[in-house]
């Protein structure tokens, strides 16, 4: 447990670097959290506390990836799958590493009604951090994806939303993260996994809604656990940002 800690602040050091210093030290911090818990990893005797450790890496891959790539001369919606293309690639070599079966990663359909129920849920995450990061501050944080909100605008950034920022963040922090937290921390690994994502939502430079983000994390966690699948959390995760970026600007 006190490892774990370790590199929940570790992390959290190497992405306040990253928003408030320097992106380019940012990117050296988090490199050496990645060495760190890969070698940690080959070395732990426990096998649940190995799988977390080696689950980790994930994440400072996650702020690295999307750090280092050269995406200036492309237009942001392709960002998404350009950064999240190695990073599911990433999540799946730690999965059959770990030795997991895609059930037990929330690969499922189980209790459909209740899935497509958490997944409208988004709508209302959607609604709620545009009025967090748009209506709240003096000068909005983020700014639409689109022109105009028309479906021929709207089809593709939504499909990319769905499947990298819906999907692919939930499998790796719901699927891959939660399976090893859990199994070395019961619940408690819920929480862990939850201030991990909420963490990496620090560039918008608002308490609040790291906060938000929390919750919201812990949410779609105990949703997972309770149901075994990620289907509702990853629709609604791409729901949420959907309706932050391509629906809800052109409302207020």
């Amino acid at each position: 447990m006190k490892e774990a800690i370790i590199y929940l602040v570790a992390i959290t050091a190497a992405e306040a670097v990253t928003v408030f210093v320097q992106p380019v030290w940012g990117i050296v911090c988090h490199s050496i959290v990645l060495v760190a818990v890969v070698m940690h990893s080959a070395l732990a005797s426990d096998y649940r506390y190995r799988h977390l450790v080696l689950s980790l890496a994930l994440v400072p891959l996650v702020k690295i990836i999307s750090l280092c790539m050269p995406l200036v001369n492309i237009p942001q919606i392709w960002w998404y799958p350009i950064i999240y293309a190695p990073l599911l690639a990433a999540a799946i070599v730690v999965v059959r590493i770990l030795g997991h079966r895609a059930r037990e990663v929330g690969l499922s359909f189980s209790s459909f009604p209740v899935q497509l129920a958490v997944g409208l849920s988004g709508l209302l995450f959607g609604v709620a951090e545009y009025f967090i990061l748009v209506i709240l501050p003096p000068e909005p944080l983020i700014k639409p994806l689109i022109a105009e909100l028309t479906w021929q605008e709207v089809w593709l950034p939504a499909l990319i939303f769905l499947v990298c920022t819906g999907f692919v963040e939930e499998f790796i922090f719901r699927g891959v993260l939660q399976r090893t937290a859990v199994e070395a921390f019961g619940w408690w690994g819920i929480i862990y996994v939850s201030l991990l994502f909420a963490v990496l939502h620090m560039g918008f430079l608002s308490l609040i809604d790291v906060v938000f983000v929390f919750f919201v994390a812990l949410f779609f966690g105990w949703v997972v656990k309770k149901t075994g699948s990620l289907f509702g959390v990853a629709l609604a995760h791409g729901i949420t940002n959907i309706i932050l970026y391509l629906v809800v600007p052109f409302f207020f």
